[in-house]
């Protein structure tokens, strides 16, 4: 039987702070949430929950040995998580962040991680309140359209989704773009909202 997700309305610079911290209290009890980015609609998991994510595999129809980026509220969560930022990131954090880029790089545990910092003052309130690491595909099956507001996130997901936070229709509609960052190696692998002309401009080739 479908679940009715919670719905919340958080449109504005200062989203409902007891909305907030409902729904990232949802998340963090294993619940997936989607939220407003300036891009797309991410689909939210407790990236420390491996619960969590295999739910987030099921519903976005994902294999589980497919890794998702995870979404910070901090540039300083990034170097925590890893031993040290290689140059080329460091500037593309400078430059593009927070905004539409994704930048994968080498962890501490030896595996790449995709790391984001929307440019969304829900998304960025609703990352701090959950104080654990969140894994945040696009809020839709694998192989369909992401969603750009909050009717499509229900259309998508269809009873899949534990709580939604309504911050009305995203600024840009495209999902980021995808580097990854290896020493001194860059590639794109995805080119999004940020185009390979930008990113090629800020590193120098």
């Amino acid at each position: 039987m479908a679940k009715t997700p919670r719905i919340f309305g958080v449109v504005g610079d200062a989203p409902d702070p007891v909305a907030l911290a409902e729904a990232a209290k949802i998340l963090r009890g294993g619940g997936l949430v989607a939220f407003p980015t300036e891009t797309v609609y991410g689909l939210g998991a407790d990236a420390t929950n491996p619960d969590a994510i295999a739910h987030l595999n099921r519903v976005k129809g994902r294999p589980p040995d497919k890794p998702y980026s995870l979404h910070l509220h901090s540039a300083a969560q990034v170097r925590a998580l890893v031993s040290s930022v290689p140059p080329l990131a460091e500037r593309l954090m400078q430059r593009f962040w927070p905004g539409p880029l994704t930048i994968v790089m080498p962890a501490n545990d030896g595996r790449t991680v995709g790391f984001r910092l929307p440019n969304h003052p829900v998304a960025h309130a609703f990352l701090k309140a959950c104080d654990v690491l969140v894994a945040a595909p696009s809020a839709n099956r694998s192989g369909f359209a992401p969603p750009t507001d909050a009717k499509e996130v229900l259309a998508a997901l269809d009873g899949d989704v534990d709580c939604l936070l309504d911050g009305g229709p995203t600024m840009l509609g495209r999902e980021s773009t995808v580097v990854e960052i290896i020493g001194k190696r860059l590639e794109i692998r995805r080119e999004g909202a940020i185009s390979k002309d930008e990113i090629l401009k800020v590193i120098g080739s």
